[in-house]
């Protein structure tokens, strides 16, 4: 069996991996091997790097990368290929005559203090919502470290920040000032105003994300700490905004809508229209699969997976200028390594996997039907409710985590399948269904008796559980883990998490609803009949799985009266 894996893996390698040729020119892929990239001043390092890493690859291949100050540079440029990247809708270079951009990347401002500062705990612990940043900002007055942290300090917070346009736009779109003038000592570059923080222990500094990698990388950190952002200004950096000790989790928050979309903006690819030139197109593709890492070392916010792929896609469907040459060099297949590589080695590991253990598996999945025949036996009550960190919760009694490569996992959550009982079969939605928040997504069943359950996001459904065809009560079992539903991939996610609920407050909403399931139940199985015997456990307690023994009618009640009115 192993010599059998190796011979596959050898040979998938074999046939996926780039046709690297490095003969020189003549091996070359295009007709033309030299183009210019414009860049804005900002960008001049990565775009660099990129144009570098690219042509190491091909060889023969020429680009000339032209760092762009001037408005209207694009369409004076006397090349003849006009493709640029820059920074933001602002930026000169986008004030041309440019007709085609695309997002391949994202810049990230973020406020910083000294982490001398002797109020840090309280920092940490609260951060700054941003109508106080917006207040600080605005009005001199209220850089005071008695007024951020409600704290009674009278302590001024001196406030610096880069000489930079982006920043001013990033921090104006945080506090929904419009063009705000930001009260605070100019500096020129982000390594100045490490350097003016680390001086000023009462101090607060906003700049790129960008300066903090390039302080790092001399050993000039130490000492600056990134000021949490208390999003849904509730007094206290909750679990879900907990993303600021890293600069790795940050990037991840950003990415995934845990820090303000208002304090990162877009790093675009511009031409005057959409690029037909094949060196073109393939350098794009490369900089938008391979070339996301050269942004996230050098401190920019790389797009997630699915995006990744989906701007790839477009770019395969251009017309592109066909080359005379039958040789591929290695920008024409990164993304099909990058794609189905992975995907083969995943398929590989589930059948060897899947070999190996079989009987372990049937013997776990048994094992998880008799755990879920059991849990009638219990008391249902919040203790009993389980609600992992990590997770947004919705109110239609479904949760929602974007994994790294993009795609939302949906499932029920554990409340919903302690009313239920042990579920028997779910009816799903097939790949490729676009569904929208709030519309029907799915429906659990338990011997006949129906819920439909509604979708906490917008998308399109990208994978299904499979295990659920055979083993449906591992929605019961693990509800947050094996039991999930959908892979989706989400069309509106900045927008719509922001009507998710989060930790301590998907919690105290849980009492909420264990009142209303309370007053259902009186309503809909009054307590002198016969079926309400089945409601509660000696004691008065409400039973786990409580619907399970009750008919059709009071489920159709709990649908119309307690789930599609939460929806």
């Amino acid at each position: 069996m192993k010599n059998t894996i190796v011979l596959l893996v050898g040979l998938f390698l074999i046939f996926s991996l780039p046709n690297c040729k490095r003969d020189g020119a003549q091996n070359s892929l295009y007709e033309e091997n030299t183009i210019s990239v414009l860049c804005s001043p900002g960008l001049y390092k990565v775009t660099s790097e990129w144009a570098s890493e690219f042509c190491n690859l091909n060889p023969g291949v020429n680009i000339k990368v032209v760092n762009v100050t001037g408005p209207k540079a694009v369409e004076n440029m006397d090349y003849s290929s006009k493709l640029g990247f820059v920074m933001g809708e602002n930026d000169p270079v986008m004030q041309g005559e440019s007709s085609w951009k695309v997002v391949v990347g994202r810049d990230v401002i973020v406020p910083v203090y000294n982490s001398e500062n002797p109020f840090k705990d309280l920092i940490k612990q609260k951060g700054i919502s941003p109508e106080v940043f917006a207040a600080m900002i605005k009005d001199p007055g209220m850089k005071n470290w008695g007024t951020i942290l409600d704290n009674g300090q009278n302590i001024p917070a001196a406030l610096y920040l880069i000489d930079d346009p982006s920043v001013n736009s990033g921090v104006a779109r945080l506090v929904d000032a419009g063009q705000v003038e930001i009260n605070g000592t100019r500096v020129k570059d982000g390594r100045e105003l490490i350097a003016s923080v680390q001086n000023d222990r009462y101090s607060i500094g906003i700049c790129k994300m960008t300066s903090l990698f390039d302080a790092g990388e001399s050993g000039k950190m130490e000492g600056i700490g990134i000021l949490p952002i208390d999003r849904n200004g509730n007094g206290k950096v909750d679990y879900m905004e907990d993303i600021y000790d890293d600069l790795g989790v940050l990037s991840r928050g950003v990415q995934i809508g845990k820090y303000p979309r208002a304090m990162s903006s877009n790093i675009y690819s511009v031409s005057d229209s959409k690029p037909t030139n094949r060196l073109e197109v393939e350098f794009l593709k490369w900089v938008l699969t391979y070339g996301q890492e050269v942004l996230i070392n050098n401190g920019y916010n790389d797009l997630v997976y699915n995006e990744r792929l989906a701007k790839v896609s477009m770019l395969e469907g251009y017309e592109i200028q066909e080359s005379t040459s039958d040789n591929y060099a290695v920008a024409r297949n990164p993304i099909y390594f990058y794609i189905y590589f992975p995907l083969a080695l995943a398929l590989i590991a589930g059948l060897v996997l899947g070999s190996i253990s079989g009987l372990d598996w049937l013997k776990k999945r048994n094992a998880v039907f008799h755990e879920s025949g059991l849990t009638t036996n219990y008391i249902f009550s919040e203790d009993f409710v389980k609600s992992p960190p990590g997770l947004y919760y919705d109110k239609t009694h479904t949760w929602a985590f974007m994994e790294k490569e993009g795609l939302v996992k949906v499932g029920i959550d554990d409340f919903l399948q302690h009313i239920t009982g042990p579920l028997t079969r779910v009816k799903t939605k097939e790949p490729g269904e676009r569904i929208g928040k709030g519309k029907h997504i799915l429906s659990i069943i338990q011997e006949g008796k129906q819920l439909d359950i509604y979708s906490p996001l917008s998308g399109t459904i990208k994978e299904i559980n499979k295990d659920l065809d055979t083993n449906t009560s591992i929605i019961n079992s693990s509800p947050y883990t094996e039991g999930w539903i959908y892979k989706i991939e989400p069309t509106n996610w900045l927008k719509e998490i922001q009507f998710f609920i989060m930790g301590n407050r998907y919690k105290e909403w849980l009492k909420s609803e264990f009142s209303r399931f309370k007053e259902f139940l009186t309503e809909s199985v009054r307590p002198e009949t016969l079926a309400y015997a089945h409601v509660l456990q000696d004691g008065g307690e409400l039973k786990d799985g409580v619907l399970m023994d009750l008919g059709p009618e009071v489920w159709e009640d709990f649908q119309t009266n307690f789930i599609d009115v939460s929806s």
